[in-house]
């Protein structure tokens, strides 16, 4: 289980650069001397506090989120544990390095993750070997369409999310890597260094020039392939302590304008339709982030009567337990 030691609260420098890089990253050979230039301060300390959450782990990771299955294949996925097995299963869930998230959830369906693969022959491997280690079926939900996936967090001033003017995105097509762009997609899943040129160390990883990276990622930030890129904050130590996973059974022809209509609401951090499977009736899904469970379920039922959307059966699952939280892998070790 992801347990981490009680942190510093944020000092005013670090609200500031939480509230104001989380996306929009500047593709600078010096980015942060760039932020201390809008920040007022200097490189240096801008630096030090990166380097300082980083640590902490208040921010995960500096760097790209990419587009669900833009980049490799991805899916959630669920199974339903005995209790007394819960830790031994999720342990050897965790194991697995397509394994980037991993939730306990109130339901009888109580652990449920999401696996990334270079491909989905590769992905389909992994569950079915995750099947095999824990004796228990998988149910596997695909991505069908995403409507909003930002998950930014506002520490400094009201409590809410932090995001930019909400539209859905149109579609992205799938990107095929060539063998300099996997290297590249390799060298970024760990993130950007706490350096004064992070992209030159993300370069020489790659084995690629500084130039041709910053084309790159100008280029797929462009074309959607990057949806955000900046700091990724793990939203516990900010004080987000309730999330809940917010489904619904909506015929198809409504989904998609339903998921669009979820995408509009400022609580909402993801948005987004998957595929139906046995034993889970559920295609239209919510993320609702809250400092308190209370105020998640307002805000939940508060969109829900806005929508009209519970005249289609739902349900509600509550995160209990964080058992693994990390940037996805795309493409896999060789």
């Amino acid at each position: 289980m992801t347990h981490r030691a009680p942190v510093a609260p944020l000092d005013p420098l670090e609200q500031r650069l939480v509230d104001g890089w989380q996306r929009g990253f500047p593709l600078v050979p010096r980015p942060y001397a760039a932020i201390a230039a809008a920040l007022g301060m200097t490189e240096r300390e801008v630096i030090a506090a990166v380097a300082r959450r980083l640590a902490d782990g208040v921010v995960s990771r500096v760097g790209a989120v990419f587009r669900p299955n833009v980049v490799g294949a991805s899916t959630l996925a669920a199974i339903a544990v005995p209790r007394e097995r819960l830790a031994e299963v999720a342990r050897a869930v965790s194991a697995h390095e397509e394994v980037n998230h991993n939730y306990e959830r109130e339901h009888a369906l109580n652990l449920w993750f999401v696996a990334t693969a270079p491909d989905a022959a590769h992905l389909d491997a992994a569950l079915a070997s995750i099947e095999r280690e824990a004796g228990l079926a998988v149910i596997r939900l695909p991505l069908v369409r995403d409507y909003w996936i930002d998950l930014g967090f506002d520490v400094h001033a009201s409590g809410t999310p932090v995001a930019p003017a909400r539209r859905v995105a149109p579609p992205v097509a799938s990107l095929a890597l060539g063998e300099r762009d996997r290297r590249i997609v390799a060298a970024l899943e760990d993130g950007l260094p706490a350096a004064p040129r992070p992209y030159a160390e993300v370069a020489r990883r790659a084995g690629v020039t500084e130039a041709y990276l910053s084309v790159r990622l100008a280029e797929w930030l462009n074309r959607g392939v990057i949806s955000r890129f900046g700091l990724i904050v793990r939203h516990r130590p900010l004080g987000y302590a309730a999330n809940a996973m917010c489904v619904w059974d909506v015929p198809d022809d409504e989904a998609d304008a339903a998921g669009a209509a979820l995408a509009r609401e400022d609580a909402v951090t993801l948005a987004y339709r998957r595929r139906r499977a046995d034993g889970w009736r559920y295609n239209l899904y919510a993320m609702i982030h809250g400092r308190d469970r209370a105020a998640v379920s307002a805000r939940r039922d508060a969109i829900a009567a806005a929508l009209g959307l519970d005249a289609c059966a739902h349900d509600v699952l509550f995160s209990l337990a964080a058992f693994k939280q990390r940037g996805a892998r795309y493409v896999g070790k060789r």
